[in-house]
């Protein structure tokens, strides 16, 4: 049994150098783009843009290593998946860094940096907001349905949701929605993609506040994140989702109301 053991161990070894060795290679490129970021602020967004999807890459490396490991060692390997969540929400952080993490956040909060990685074009920026929603499936995938970070994944996916909203320049919104621009096709994908995130987002939210927490800040969330949905509906004259996205942040609203009341009763119940 030893001996079958260590040969397993030995295959895992084999079947993983190639990935071990280029997970060191992206931590290293990781940290030469971070002194080069505090060296050179100027130029810091596009490079924390690029390191984001380097961490990406660095999250999916992560997760081959697990999947290897289930496969080989018939066992998940805690340690690794845990180096995939934590990369995934340094990508989010770089990202957050230029876009802020705010869903609600005025233009004027972010539009500085927004504009120093406006060489990066819309179909750039949507592959990357595609890669950032396929990784997070990914990970969400390896770690199973049994797993007790369930509900806090929760929050990366919101996370990812309002750098999405935020990555997209509505300032540009117009020129870009044209049908003489290049970007015309992108430009519709991205903001379908988006509606939906936006929305699917809000619902997970939602479903954690009544499954899991109870917790208002959930449903907070849920309401921020639809009310920039009917801001985009809005600006699209899309009148009957933007109709149908109030009805459903207004109902969210009062639920919300509703448990800081009880909230408030119980306090005052208890300090009687």
């Amino acid at each position: 049994m030893k001996s079958g053991s260590e040969d397993r161990q030995k295959h895992f070894q084999e079947r993983t150098k190639v990935f071990q060795e280029k997970i060191q290679d992206f931590i290293k490129k990781e940290a030469e783009a971070l002194e080069e970021c505090r060296k050179d602020p100027q130029t810091a967004a596009v490079k924390l843009y690029y390191l984001a999807n380097d961490m990406l890459d660095l999250t999916s490396h992560y997760i081959v290593i697990s999947g290897v490991s289930r496969a080989v060692l018939n066992e998940r390997d805690a340690a690794v998946l845990n180096e995939a969540r934590k990369t995934v929400f340094k990508a989010l952080i770089y990202l957050e860094n230029i876009v802020t993490r705010k869903v609600d956040a005025q233009f004027s909060e972010y539009e500085k940096n927004l504009a120093e990685i406006e060489s990066i074009d819309i179909d750039t920026r949507y592959r990357l907001v595609l890669k950032i929603g396929f990784t997070i499936s990914l990970l969400i995938q390896a770690y199973g349905d049994n797993t007790k970070w369930k509900w806090s994944f929760v929050d990366i996916e919101g996370r990812y949701a309002v750098i999405a909203k935020n990555l997209f320049d509505m300032k540009a919104f117009y020129s870009q929605l044209s049908l003489d621009s290049p970007h015309y096709a992108t430009t519709v994908a991205y903001l379908d993609r988006l509606k939906k995130l936006l929305n699917d987002t809000a619902d997970r939210y939602h479903e954690r506040f009544e499954i899991a927490t109870q917790r208002p800040e959930d449903l907070m969330s849920a309401i921020n994140l639809l009310r920039a949905l009917h801001r985009i509906c809005a600006a699209m004259n899309e009148k009957d989702d933007a109709e149908q996205t109030k009805k459903k942040y207004l109902s969210l609203e009062a639920a919300y109301d509703y448990v800081l009341k009880k909230a408030r009763e119980k306090q005052i119940q208890k300090d009687a």
